[in-house]
């Protein structure tokens, strides 16, 4: 016979591991097949419970085990929040350029959100992810699972309204961080801009919409070259602050 907790406890764990896996844009995809999902939610749960779990000090009662699996919930999504936070400087940088290049215009629909997604956007996206599998951020993202059951052990109700804050304070930076990433394409999408507004003052029997849209589009695909070997370092930069927030994460659940 298991020790009175055990369950209640094990499921507490599985909330906040679902939670995660299906909230992280790196293990929740949509299009992914979901028994591989069901299993790695059993896989981790089973795992870590074995490793750091403890049953609970007494049987709560159902009411007092929905606020707790509340909880759990919360702070699961508060870790993948983190990678949607970093992402979302990705993606700001590919709506900025995507705009800039006329792209938008055909954009697709996002197999994650559900959305329209330019593809310079996705390009992006596809590039970090895969660049962030390479670096192992998939582990860095199960450790911080890990830790923040030592952090904040389960069948304890404690307050998380210091993770709203952060996460208000995680998307101002992340966004700032994506107009950084598209900087040096913009600024040479701008000084395009600015030519082809003399052009057609100069020349006005020009068909200037012809001309700019054609024009943008080959200038943003060479900018996007040239200046490519400057997406490692801000690539390099985005991990940096994908461990940092998981890291302040952890610390708000456990205060």
């Amino acid at each position: 016979m298991l020790p009175a907790g055990t369950i209640e406890a094990l499921g507490l764990f599985a909330v906040r591991t679902s939670v995660l896996v299906m909230a992280s844009p790196l293990f929740g995809v949509t299009t992914s097949f979901a028994g591989a999902k069901i299993g790695l939610i059993a896989v981790l749960t089973l795992v870590l419970y074995s490793a750091i779990g403890a049953p609970l000090a007494g049987p709560p009662s159902p009411l007092e085990w929905g606020v707790l699996a509340v909880r759990e919930a919360l702070i699961g999504y508060s870790i993948a929040f983190v990678m949607q936070g970093v992402l979302l400087a990705v993606r700001v940088a590919g709506e900025m350029v995507g705009h800039d290049m006329g792209f938008n215009m055909g954009a697709l629909v996002d197999p994650e959100t559900g959305v329209n997604s330019p593809l310079i956007t996705q390009f992006y996206e596809g590039l970090f992810l895969v660049g962030m599998l390479a670096v192992d951020g998939h582990h860095l993202i199960v450790r911080a699972l890990a830790d923040s059951f030592v952090q904040a052990p389960v069948g304890v109700l404690a307050s998380t309204a210091s993770l709203a804050g952060l996460a208000e304070t995680l998307v101002c930076e992340m966004f700032n961080a994506g107009i950084v990433f598209a900087l040096p394409v913009l600024v040479l999408m701008t000084i395009v801009s600015i030519l082809i507004a003399l052009i057609a003052r100069a020349v006005p029997q020009i068909n200037i919409m012809d001309v700019g849209f054609t024009l943008r589009i080959l200038v943003g695909l060479i900018a996007m070259y040239a200046f490519a070997p400057l997406l490692a370092p801000a690539m390099e930069r985005l991990y940096g602050a994908l461990a940092f927030g998981l890291e302040r994460v952890l610390v708000a659940a456990g205060s």
